[in-house]
């Protein structure tokens, strides 16, 4: 391996960061991954290490001046596992090997069953009395040889090491119970009193490969997501050179790149559209499944499509600034995240195969020196279990019996993929649908979530002025009101002007050509139109120009109690209309709060509006908690005293300002847009800023979690109930091993079932 030919105390070259993240290989259960992390912690200079079992890969912190790449890959190597750098030639080197090693896996447990196949048969028709078979021992010894010696090989070696280390592992379990049944053969051939198991351990080992092989398969399928936002990227771009369209290669581009995009095509990179106009199917980076309208001036993302017209768009992110590349880190480090959950049973695994290799010990012994006492008590419990019965042996051949089934039903391997696996899968699923997991906490901390705390404006409202009422004196009409009033306010810059222009032309009229426009700060405008000198602004304004307001009052006073802007617009100091702006609730925030409520949360709002506006938007969606008049450095502490009130909060607001709120908040949940996701001091972020994914990620979360603990519960649960069986040789080591193998891929098949998750 490369780095291992550098000298262990060498600087890391561009380590500013003080991490890494390392691809280990060799790995099989919790407790390898125990001893794969405890070996990176004793390596001088590294801060922490979290190591995963299913992404087969370690994150470490560490002070660059102390610590370097080629000491923790020498510390991994000395505690018997493979380890190098995970770069993006690794990653792409490591599907293949990935491959190479599950067909390896495959022709391991082919020979297995290839050798152990004809011994079971032999064994039943041998055990039946039906035939008899001469020197049938001697051949399942020969069978079961090369079974263990070469199929079975690099568990064993495993194994070795892992004794050599002091950290005996999964593959110790299997190698002392399918080693100690191979000797009883070997035994009762020259004369001692015990029941021939040879054939039982090749048999255990054949399912220990069939297992290994299923999980490594089941593994892969549950590591989808990643590969495929990676593989969603384009391969080539179109771009403009010397007034020419020229194909390269992806890794060529530019930042500042003209790439022209046509239908049908990937869009190589984010960017801002030139010129031409199409709709763009954004569902791989937001879930939205209905095309997106672009043109001038809008952005575009990297690996979404192109559906319609074609598209010339100035690079402005390339390689690992790019959209994509942020959600394939961001997913990334959430699947390589640990739930606190994970604590306590990375302290069970510690010290489990330990216990488990002491049980089987003592179980052997037990047999040997009481095995009436012991043969009593599983018949006593035979007698409330039906499928089971107490065997009739020899002392010597049921301690063999019994201790090989105990060395074999617990092997932890359940445990180390319970968690990894759930948060695999949904991570995953969430970035599928534009909602970005980034905190393993935050996904056991969301099921305790009791009140959801919004952010008003650009979070349950637009974030942009809309008109929401025109309204005329009589004998004057709509049309109009707006004709004079965007007349005037197309020549201002105003949001509330802005808002009035384009609701005008949405409405196909026409705005009349003005001079002389003039704008008096925060009252309103004038200008000359058709003739007429026409005002736009506040009622004050229009009152101390003499313009008499009494017809047009009430609707003033209904307007503003409703908490909207007040536009009035008079013709020659005539009043002809009033427009009402505000800014509007987003079409989905009303369902989105009734969703919430429905599971049982409590819905409030924080603004830093006036109290009246806050309410008239909080009474449309069904809002009954408001903390209006909040100023940003106030945000935290309103949030601080949510949590004293009502208990833990999730705080949702729509980009990177008020990030103390984010991080008081017990989950900080933020409303990305569009490419616009590196929101750090968020736990999730909703890439679509759309708030029904909101209930989505909150029930997604909760749905991980109930995995994760479904998950431990079983791996956790099997082994409580089957090991006493085992110690009083009521579970045949056969079964045994059956139970441990189907107990791991349980735990992956569960978590891949959040692979269907439907709100």
């Amino acid at each position: 391996m490369e780095a291992a030919t550098e000298r262990p105390d060498a600087p890391i070259a561009g380590a500013g960061s003080g991490s890494v993240v390392l691809d280990v290989r060799g790995m099989h259960c919790a407790s390898c991954v125990h001893t794969v992390e405890s070996a990176l912690k004793r390596v001088p200079g590294v801060a922490d290490a979290v190591v995963n079992l299913t992404t087969e890969e370690a994150r470490v912190r560490f002070d660059p001046t102390a610590a370097s790449i080629p000491a923790m890959v020498q510390a991994i190597e000395q505690a018997g596992y493979g380890a190098r750098e995970k770069t993006a030639e690794v990653e792409a080197q490591a599907q293949d090997e990935a491959a190479l090693a599950l067909r390896a896996a495959q022709r391991r447990l082919l020979l297995a069953w290839l050798l152990t196949g004809p011994v079971a048969v032999l064994m039943i028709i041998h055990m039946s009395h039906v035939l008899h078979l001469p020197y049938f021992e001697w051949f399942e010894v020969a069978l079961a040889v090369p079974v263990l010696a070469i199929a079975g090989a690099q568990t064993y070696r495993q194994a070795v090491r892992s004794f050599v280390n002091f950290q005996p592992n999964m593959d110790a379990l299997i190698a002392i119970g399918t080693g100690s049944a191979f000797v009883t053969g070997p035994l009762s051939l020259m004369g001692l009193p015990v029941a021939s198991y040879t054939a039982v351990g090749a048999m255990i080992m054949a399912f220990h490969l069939t297992g290994r092989y299923l999980e490594a398969r089941a593994r892969g399928r549950a590591s989808q997501a990643i590969r495929r936002l990676l593989e969603l990227g384009a391969k080539t771009a179109r771009v403009i050179r010397s007034d020419a369209e020229v194909e390269i290669p992806i890794s060529e581009l530019n930042v500042g790149d003209v790439v022209v995009i046509r239908p049908g095509e990937k869009i190589p990179a984010d960017g801002k559209v030139l010129s031409g106009a199409s709709a763009v199917d954004e569902s791989m980076a937001t879930g939205e499944s209905l095309p997106v309208e672009k043109s001038p001036g809008g952005e575009v993302i990297g690996a979404t499509v192109n559906t319609t017209g074609v598209l010339y768009v100035r690079v402005s992110r390339v390689g690992k600034d790019t959209f994509l590349a942020q959600v394939v880190k961001f997913v990334q480090e959430a699947q390589s995240a640990k739930v606190p959950i994970q604590a306590f049973v990375d302290q069970v695994t510690a010290v489990f195969v330990p216990i488990i290799l002491l049980i089987a010990l003592v179980t052997f012994l037990a047999w040997l020196v009481f095995p009436d006492a012991m043969l009593a008590m599983a018949t006593a419990l035979a007698a409330y279990l039906p499928w089971v019965h107490a065997q009739n042996a020899s002392p010597g051949t049921l301690a063999a019996f019994a201790a090989v089934a105990v060395l074999v039903i617990a092997c932890p391997c359940a445990m180390g993929l319970a968690t990894p696996t759930a948060l695999l899968v949904g991570t995953g699923t969430g970035a599928a649908r534009g909602i970005l997991i980034r905190s393993g906490e935050a996904i056991q901390t969301m099921r305790s979530i009791r009140v959801v705390c919004l952010d008003k404006t650009g979070t349950l409202t637009t974030g942009k002025l809309s008109v929401t009422d025109v309204v005329p004196v009589p004998e004057r009409t709509r049309e109009e009101v707006l004709r004079w009033a965007a007349s005037v306010e197309r020549n201002s810059e105003h949001p509330i002007a802005a808002a009035v222009v384009r609701y005008a032309a949405e409405q196909s009229i026409e705005a009349m050509d003005a001079s002389g426009f003039a704008a008096v700060p925060g009252k309103g405008a004038e200008a000359r139109a058709s003739d007429a000198v026409v005002h736009v602004g506040k009622d004050a304004y229009l009152a101390d120009l003499g313009v008499n307001l009494s017809e047009i009052r009430e609707t003033v006073d209904k307007l503003q109690a409703e908490g909207k802007t007040t536009v009035l617009v008079a013709v020659d100091r005539q009043v002809v209309g009033a427009v009402g702006v505000a800014d509007t609730p987003k079409p989905e925030a009303a369902s989105a709060v009734r969703a919430l409520k429905e599971m049982g949360l409590q819905v409030a709002m924080i603004t830093g509006d006036n109290a009246r506006t806050a309410h008239t938007v909080a009474q449309q969606l069904g809002i009954e908690r408001v903390l209006a008049d909040v100023l940003p450095g106030e945000k935290a502490e309103a949030v601080k005293q949510l949590q004293r009130e009502v208990g833990p909060v999730a705080m949702v607001r729509d980009g990177i300002n008020d990030a103390a709120a984010l991080v008081q908040a017990d989950v900080g949940i933020a409303l990305g847009t569009g490419t616009d996701i590196a929101i750090e001091s968020a736990d999730l972020t909703l890439i679509r800023g759309d708030l029904s994914t909101l209930v989505t990620a909150i029930r997604l979360s909760q749905a991980t979690f109930r995995k994760i603990q479904q998950n431990l519960v079983w791996a956790f649960g099997y082994n409580l109930l089957a090991i006493p069986l085992a110690v009083l040789g009521l579970l045949h080591p056969l079964i045994a091993e059956l139970a441990m193998a189907v107990s791991s891929l349980n735990v992956v098949g569960n978590s891949l079932r959040l692979r269907k998750f439907r709100v």
